[in-house]
Parts: C-alpha cells; structure tokens; sequence
C-alpha cells in the first residue's frame, strides 16, 4: 500500500447505515460536503474496516445499546496512545440522556447530533472530527520519527562505541565529553578516568602547542584529515597517530566542539622507516657496486684511446676499437643506471641525444644480443632498408631498446626458433619489428605486458627470471625519444611481436670519423701530471695515454706516496682517486688544501664513487673537479688545460 492510499483511507468516515437507502443518502451528504466515506449495515464489518484505517464513524444510537456495540468498545480499548477515534452518534430528538451517557462512558471521545439536523450541520461536525484526528496522526507520525531518530542513535553509538578507531568528542575548551571503547584500547585510559579531564593529558609536551593550532582552526569551521601526530597512552607509551578533526556545531549553528578520530599508524610508520632503511641500504650497495665495476672500465677505456693513439690504423682494428668503444660505453651508461634506478621507474633518464643511422643502431643491437641469440641455436633475420635513414636520440639507449626485445625474443623460445628484425619505413617514421616463434602472450595479458615487474612465463617451466623491468623501461626510452611501442601474439606458444616507432628526421648525420682522437699534436705539452690510484692498471693505462698527449707524468699508488710525490714533483695537476686504503683520497686533498704552497693546484677526484653526495664531499675536501670512472677523455683533456677552476 502506497503512501496515497493509506492517506485516503485514514481520512474517510466511516458509516453504520443499516439500510442500502440510509447508506447512499449518508454518502450523498458527505459527498457533498467533500467528506469520503465508508459504509456498513452493521457493527461487526464497520470493526474490520476500522483496522484498514479511519478519520471518524458515523452511528445511530442504536447502535450503542446493540449486541454488536461490545466489539466497537473492545475496538476502541485497544487504541494505541495516540488515538482516541471521534465517534459522532446520532440521536433523536429528546431521547433519553441515559442513553447518551451510557454511549459517552462506553465509547470515549463522542459528539452528539440530534435528528433531525441540516446537512451542513452534518458537515461541520464531520470535518471537525477530521481535523482532530488529523492533529492524531502528527503525534503519532512525531512519535514514530522520535522512535527511529532513538533507535538510529543508539545504533550509532554502537558502532562508535565497537570501533577499532578511538572516536573522541571534546568541548572547545579541550575537555574530554565521549570516549568510546577504541580509545579506551588505543589509551588505556577506561572512559569513567578520561571524561571530564583535558585532551591535553595524551599529548606530548613538545607538541602541546598542536592543540592550540587545531581549536583555531576549528573555530574557522575547518575540517582537519589525515593529520599526522604523536600522542602518549596511560602506560607512557608514544603512539603515532593520524587525526581526523571535525567541528560540532549546536542547534543554532554555532561550533560548540569538536569530534576527533584517531587511528594508529605505528605500524605503518614502522615499515615506512624500515623501507627508508632497505633503500638506503640499496643505494649504498649499487654506490659500491657502481663503484667496483667502475674501477676495472677505467683501464680498458684508457688502453683503447691509447692504442687508437699509437697504433698502425687500419679497417679491421677500426672496426674491433669501435666495436670495444660501444660495448664500454653500454657497460658504464649500465652502470649509471644502477644509481639512477627510481629515475628510470619515473620516466626521468637523461637522453644524450645526436643524430644516428637507423642501422647503425640495428647494427649496435644485433652485435650485443648476438651471443644469447647463437648459444640458444635461434636464426637470426634481418631486413633493413638500403637508404640512410636518421634518428635525432640517444644511441645507446635506442641499442638498449632493440637489444632487449631481441634478447626477450631470445630467452622465451625454446631452443632453434626463429627471430625475424625488420625495419620499414611508414611516412616520416622507421617502424622495427622484432618477431619470434616463441612461447607467445596470452590474449589476456598483451595491455599489461609493459607494466612495470609483469613477467608472463614466472610460472612456467620456462621462465627466464628476472625484475620484470625490461619492457617498461623499453616504453619509457620510446616514449622519451617521442615514439611507441606495441605488442602483438596470437597466444599462448604462437609467438609474438613488438613493434617499435620513432620519428625520423632529415638533417645529415655529422661526421663521425671526425670523433677518433688524433695520434699528433700533443695538447698537454709540459703539463706536469701526477696520477694517483691504488689500482695499478688504472694509474698506468691513464699515465701512458696522458704521456701520448704530450702531459709529464708520475704515478704513485697510495696516499702517503702522494704527498711526497706532490712536493718532489711539484705537479701542475693531481688525478686522486678517493677509495683508497689507508689515507683516502680526501685526506690527501685536504692536507694539500692546509700547505699555502700546493693551493694552486688543480685537484681531480677520479673515482668510481658517483652520488650527489660524494660530489658534497669531494668539494668540502679540496678538489676542484669530480670525474666518475671511466672519465670521457675529451672531458678530461679539457680539465687539465689551464682554466678557471670549478668543482664539475
């Protein structure tokens, strides 16, 4: 039953007519005066509808003194609290009064209408009879909201009372006003110790002032979220905690407290500090991982400029030279990598951008996945287009687009498959695919294959291990050199291809052949030189390629030997390593740095130590320039020409 429906039938009268001929007479008259009506030939069925609803009934006096006028009193008798039903009983003229008074005591809430009477005067004392019942039914709809606004409360309160947060109410004054059990476990303060005292006993007294900073901000309406803090429970204990603050206004609007929740996030802040702790600990293994692997590229960079210096040149020594180049060029952007690992999760690598052939890069990939491809027995095909095709990127990082995908391609075949890399060009871009017979990529999985640490074969048999880094740093370099990259399988065993896109561009490549360190016209004629570095081969190696550019050179392998070199020898410039054993490298800088004499000369840290904070230090002890090993030789050259001096 709608709302409309029981409205209707609460508001009509009804009508003890025991004759059809009274009935429609009845019903004419109150019809007319806007009134519906109800009516029934006798008391037992006017009872039942009663019980469907009514605003009022319309009886004669007979029916007060029938057989059937106990059931219309036992009717009445069970009225809820709010109800007392008009009756209007209609009597004749100069009836008995005992009658009507017997009706009166019997039947309650009763109007008298004496026969014969007008209509309208039937009128009025019906709608009279309505409007009070009408004034009824409000006390009773205010009763009803009043008992589910109590039950809605008390429900409230058990939930607050139940719940793991502490939930706090408090005056502006910062008394204590409700306490619910999650503070009582949270605290250890029972509620009957806290109510009634100052907030201020669970605060520190270092914060204390966090109390006034809130009130006021409060007393500005503001809603205070996630406010992170530390407050103190019964036994002393400091809990770390967020707060959520928000004003409790009263009826007239005006902020008359404030309701707090608190949650504990000791753990939370637990864990974030052993992160903190794990990554530090990380940095520091990649600084001397970095630095270790640094220490041996340094030798094998400088032996090559030294025989691309002093050797007979020719086709094929050129070729194995640039071949050797490229491979330690790739081993120390590598090794840069390790301390720029959350620079690569961000998209944030530095591109050294030139202009490159499309297949000098193809060339560069091929040669560096070529061992994985040949050791798993695959076949290699490649297909590049005859014209001169140009990039404007970084070469090394587009090597490292293609050499990954073709060694994915490589790891996840069984053994004897087959790779096909072919670039094609599509308008003003070089598309490459890499395309193999291998394990495939389940139709599922192709929208995550880039995502960061997704490996699809971790599971199976033939899974290679791994990060699952590979693909997403595939993305971020395409996308950072303005390109894309996506991948295509027909599913599970049916092989897959990853196509890469990038701009070409139209300028010429330069001249690379420009680039080879020429073998005459020293340019560090009596430039006096003292190396000084623990590793016998990386002191050597850079002495003899330093002697090829026309520099005077010493070198000595430990601190001590150092500053008895520097003051027999007099150098113009120190190239000092730093992790040395015994005295260090700073020590050494900073003992120079304390002798008047040896403050003018130039101070080079070479070292395999990268970070922002060994460059700090560096500068604190002394040297004018910090180079991670191996130092780029035209970088160096430049240093060791006279010149202003300034830490780089």
């Amino acid at each position: 039953m709608n709302a409309g429906d029981r409205e209707n039938l609460e508001q009509r009268v009804l009508v003890l007519a025991p004759t059809s001929k009274d009935a429609i007479l009845t019903q004419d008259v109150l019809g007319r005066a806007g009134v519906k009506s109800a009516c029934y030939s006798d008391l037992g069925h006017l009872c039942q509808g009663l019980t469907a609803g009514a605003g009022a009934v319309l009886i004669p006096e007979e029916a007060t003194t029938s057989d059937q006028s106990g059931r219309l009193i036992e009717w009445l008798a069970q009225q809820p609290p709010w109800s007392d039903l008009p009756i209007l009983v209609l009597v004749r003229s100069g009836a008995d009064s005992t009658v009507v008074s017997h009706a009166m005591d019997q039947l309650g809430n009763i109007t008298v209408l004496e026969r014969p009477i007008r209509v309208a005067a039937i009128g009025r004392a019906v709608r009279t009879a309505l409007r009070a019942r009408e004034r009824q039914y409000q006390i009773r709809d205010y009763i009803r909201d009043n008992e589910r606004h109590t039950r809605a409360q008390a429900l409230l309160a058990a939930i607050v009372a139940s719940l793991e947060y502490a939930i706090i109410s408090k005056s502006l004054e910062g008394m204590i006003l409700t306490w619910n059990t999650g503070a009582e476990r949270l605290f250890g303060y029972p509620a009957s110790e806290a109510i009634g005292r100052s907030i201020l006993m669970l605060i520190p007294p270092e914060r204390q002032n966090e109390e006034t900073e809130i009130i006021d901000r409060l007393r500005r309406g503001e809603l205070i979220e996630h406010f992170e803090t530390v407050r103190v429970a019964k036994n002393g204990r400091r809990i770390d905690l967020s707060l959520t603050v928000s004003p409790i206004r009263g009826v007239d609007g005006k902020i008359i407290g404030a309701s707090k929740v608190a949650r504990d996030i000791t753990q939370r802040k637990q864990t974030e500090a052993a992160l903190r702790d794990a990554d530090r600990r990380k940095d520091e293994f990649l600084a001397v991982l970095a630095h270790e692997l640094r220490n041996p590229l340094a030798p094998i960079r400088n032996s090559l400029h030294i025989l691309r210096m002093g050797s007979p040149r020719d086709s094929a020594t050129d070729r194995v030279s640039e071949m050797m180049e490229r491979q330690v060029n790739h081993m120390v952007r590598l090794v840069d990598d390790l301390l720029e690992v959350s620079r690569i999760t961000r998209g944030k690598i530095d591109l050294r951008k030139e202009h490159v052939e499309v297949a000098a890069i193809v060339r560069g990939a091929v040669e560096t996945s070529r061992p994985l491809i040949e050791a798993a027995g695959h076949r290699l095909a490649i297909s590049i287009p005859g014209e001169t095709l140009m990039l404007d990127g970084d070469p090394v990082r587009l090597n490292q687009v293609i050499a990954n995908l073709l060694n994915n391609a490589a790891k996840y075949m069984d053994s004897g498959g087959q790779i096909w890399l072919t670039a094609r060009r599509e308008g003003d871009s070089i598309a490459i695919s890499i395309r193999d017979t291998g394990n495939g990529i389940p139709p599922a999985m192709l929208p995550r294959v880039f995502d960061l640490f997704m490996q699809i074969d971790r599971l199976t048999e033939r899974g290679q291990g791994g990060l699952g880094i590979g693909l997403t740093l595939v993305k971020s370099l395409v996308e950072l050199h303005g390109g894309s990259v996506v991948a295509f399988s027909d599913g599970k065993g049916r092989g897959s291809e990853f196509v890469v896109r990038l701009p070409l561009i139209t300028a010429p490549s330069p001249d690379n052949s420009q680039k080879a360190i020429p073998r005459t016209s020293p340019v560090l004629t009596q430039r006096r030189v003292l190396v000084v570095d623990d590793n016998r081969d990386a002191a050597e190696s850079l002495g003899m390629l330093l002697d090829l550019l026309g520099a005077d050179v010493h070198y000595v392998f430990n601190g001590p030997e150092a500053l008895k070199a520097v003051a027999t020898y007099r150098p113009d410039v120190v190239i000092l390593d730093i992790g040395m054993p015994g005295m260090d490298g700073h020590e050494v800088a900073r003992r120079l740095r304390q002798q008047p004499e040896f403050r003018n000369i130039t101070l080079i840290a070479l070292t395999g130590w990268g970070q922002e904070d060994d460059r700090r230090r560096s500068r604190d002890s002394g040297f004018d320039y910090h180079l991670t090993k191996p130092a780029e030789l035209g970088v160096l050259q430049k240093l060791l020409v006279p010149q202003e001096t300034s830490l780089t």
